[in-house]
């Protein structure tokens, strides 16, 4: 339980935690754009109905109200000066040399300000869409809500397919590192879809990689809850542990969660003076089905040691089906890939249980690609199924590009998902 403690008081939202923020960068450098060059690129969306209009002069923003989906949205675009920030070039690990160059220099962008009140998936491949309407050749994306940038061949594949983004594409993972081996690990971009951002402190080198992946977990999980959904007032069983324990999560406000912890070298009340004070929330952990019925909470850190090398974390069926419908819609990348002979490629592959109900409760594995002919492939097994029998390490079966799950192409620079094939597309 927590005890009386000082009193510390959570911030409003930030404009770029309220609004979901995007900054494309078109490669037309002395172009002026119009209020109606804004209000026809939302026309150009497929399915979007503009209702209304309205320009401001004093701001020289242009808000367009309109339809998608079922939902009513707002817009507001800008054509301002554009200078990445310097935290940025962090992220752009996957731009090319020359792509970097150009949206470091580029002189202005097109803002587009969005509220968000639909499904968050749809709702982000929404501003996508839009951003790409509105700079069909683009230099590169900033999401300034998640603090990061993509570069053009990303946005183009992500806008123009009709399978949504996956949920780990919606936010950002950031580490702060101290200099005692700590390490602070916080969210951005989960506010503008009205979750909280999520933290987890007091954590270390030596832990941070299994954290890092409950973290995502968890902040997946909080996306895809219905918008009156209480995490505060909740507990999530989000995996398992190499010892086949169970992690139940929840999460506190900081403002309730830092008199919990003493001597914070990161994440304390001095670190959030200028941020990460408004909608923002610690992970904790349950011990027990009694500690959560007593709210009693367990910090991560007297978990350390126990993650191993490989906890598993849950995938919903729903972030499943979508992971399918990509891998075999951009399964033409894997014949290239296999064709040049110069990349290792595995494939995961649904199996029918052996104490399945029905076709949907498979358990999900590892081949090796061998071979391909047309729609078929044959793929070696890599490691034992836990309950699918007759199968085994290292043997060989015959598929169809309907039996998978995902898939993978490790490259010497790369291991390249569906949901990053980009990174095969001609990089300098």
């Amino acid at each position: 339980m927590f005890g009386k403690k000082k009193k510390l008081t959570e911030q409003p939202l930030g404009y770029w935690e309220k609004w979901s923020c995007f900054q494309v960068v078109p490669d037309e450098p002395s172009r002026k754009w119009t209020s109606d060059d804004f209000i026809e690129a939302v026309g150009k969306v497929n399915g979007a109905k503009v209702n209304f209009t309205k320009y401001s002069d004093k701001e020289d923003a242009t808000l367009v109200n309109f339809t998608y989906d079922g939902n009513d949205y707002e817009a507001v675009f800008t054509q301002r000066g554009f200078e990445l920030p310097q935290a940025y070039l962090y992220t752009m690990r996957t731009f090319s040399r020359d792509e970097a160059e150009k949206l470091v220099n580029a002189e202005y962008s097109l803002n587009i300000q969005m509220l968000l009140p639909g499904e968050p998936q749809k709702s982000y491949h929404l501003q996508l869409k839009l951003a790409l309407a509105l700079a069909p050749e683009p230099l590169g994306l900033v999401d300034e809500s998640a603090e990061t940038a993509f570069p053009p061949r990303w946005l183009k594949l992500a806008a123009t397919t009709e399978i949504v983004p996956p949920l780990t594409d919606l936010f950002t993972i950031q580490a702060v590192s101290g200099k005692d081996n700590s390490i602070w690990l916080h969210t951005h971009g989960l506010c503008r879809f009205g979750v909280t951002e999520l933290e987890i402190l007091d954590s270390d080198k030596e832990n941070a990689y299994a954290h890092r992946g409950l973290l995502s977990a968890y902040a997946c999980m909080l996306l895809e809850k219905d918008k009156d959904y209480d995490p505060y007032k909740s507990a999530e069983f989000i995996g398992v542990l190499e010892s086949q324990a169970p992690v139940v999560v929840t999460c506190r406000s900081w403002t309730d969660a830092l008199g919990e912890y003493k001597n914070l070298t990161l994440g304390g009340e001095n670190d959030r003076l200028d941020g990460h004070n408004s909608k923002t929330s610690p992970i904790f952990l349950y011990d027990s089905e009694e500690d959560m019925h007593l709210g009693k909470l367990t910090k991560l850190r007297e978990y350390n040691g126990l993650f191993g090398g490989s906890p598993i974390f849950f995938i919903s069926s729903k972030e499943t089906e979508r992971m399918q419908a990509l891998a075999r819609e951009r399964f033409d990348y894997v014949k290239k890939a296999f064709a040049d002979k110069n990349s290792k490629i595995i494939i995961k592959i649904g199996l029918k249980r052996d104490d399945g109900k029905d076709d949907y409760d498979k358990e999900h594995v590892w081949f090796e690609l061998v071979g391909i002919n047309g729609d078929k492939f044959t793929a070696r097994l890599t490691h034992e199924p836990f309950a699918v029998s007759g199968l085994h390490t290292g043997d060989e079966r015959e598929f169809t590009v309907n039996d998978i799950t995902d898939w993978s192409i490790m490259t010497k620079e790369y291991q390249v998902s569906p949901n990053e094939v980009y990174l095969l597309e001609g990089r300098d």
